[in-house]
């Protein structure tokens, strides 16, 4: 797995709307904003598909440090965007695009892929805490810093099941060789306004999910009045696992952002 941000960019002409002799909205840029225990690199099944249909698509990397200081980032990579963007997150990801949007105006959907998808005053520990028997729970093994402070990781013989338990056991040996460790300080972040609450959303649930509670994916895309939920039967790691699905969902968000 490489570490670092992927970009890789498609077309974003506008296209001629034939039917009314209208020039339609360029279709929206895709950021890709991953989560911890990985990189920018487990989107690239999702990047060739959005890329081969027309859409131009940056993948940062996610500093994985602070909700704070991960969603600022995010939002000045969205703000360097000229033209619509659709913010869509994995994981942890999904708490940063809730609070990235707020700051870039250019924003005009939010997908959400096994993620979570907080609100105000909430953070991802504390709806990861309302479900005890999530496996992922009994796996994170803690790095101690210098200063005090510590990073997670998932203990490498616990990964296969509890992050991608639907790739081979082989590939999931090597994704937990190279996943990149969160500030165990990030996951105690909390969401300020979400903005969910004023753009529209789209969820992706995995029903399979090890590591964020099915239930719980399925409770924050309703609350958030999505406009469209899939349920796949995956682990965590659906956008390495099924990045046709993944795509298909970012696909669909982006043609109903830009004709709403």
């Amino acid at each position: 797995m490489a570490a670092g941000s992927t970009l890789i960019a498609g077309s974003a002409m506008a296209d001629p709307d034939t039917s009314s002799g209208k020039t339609r909205r360029p279709r929206p840029t895709i950021v890709l904003v991953h989560g911890a225990f990985t990189d920018a690199s487990s989107w690239h099944g999702v990047i060739g598909r959005l890329q081969d249909a027309g859409y131009t698509v940056i993948a940062p990397a996610n500093p994985l440090r602070d909700l704070t200081s991960d969603s600022a980032y995010i939002a000045a990579v969205v703000k360097s965007v000229k033209g619509p963007v659709v913010l869509a997150g994995h994981s942890y990801g999904g708490a940063v695009i809730t609070n990235a949007a707020r700051e870039a105006d250019n924003v005009t959907g939010l997908v959400y892929l096994a993620a979570f998808a907080p609100d105000e005053g909430e953070s991802p520990g504390s709806i990861s805490a309302d479900y005890p028997e999530t496996p992922i729970g009994q796996s994170l093994a803690p790095l101690p810093l210098p200063d005090g402070t510590a990073d997670l990781l998932i203990a490498p013989d616990k990964f296969h099941h509890v992050f991608a338990q639907d790739i081979p056991a082989a590939d999931a040996a090597r994704l937990a060789s190279a996943q990149r460790p969160i500030a165990e300080a990030a996951f105690g972040g909390k969401t300020g306004e979400p903005a969910w609450k004023s753009l529209p959303s789209w969820f992706l649930v995995a029903t399979e999910d090890h590591a964020i509670h099915p239930d719980a994916q399925r409770d924050m895309a309703e609350r958030a009045h999505a406009k469209k939920t899939v349920k796949v039967a995956s682990g965590h790691a659906v956008s390495l696992s099924h990045p046709g699905k993944v795509a298909a969902l970012i696909r669909t968000a982006a043609k109903q952002a830009r004709d709403s």
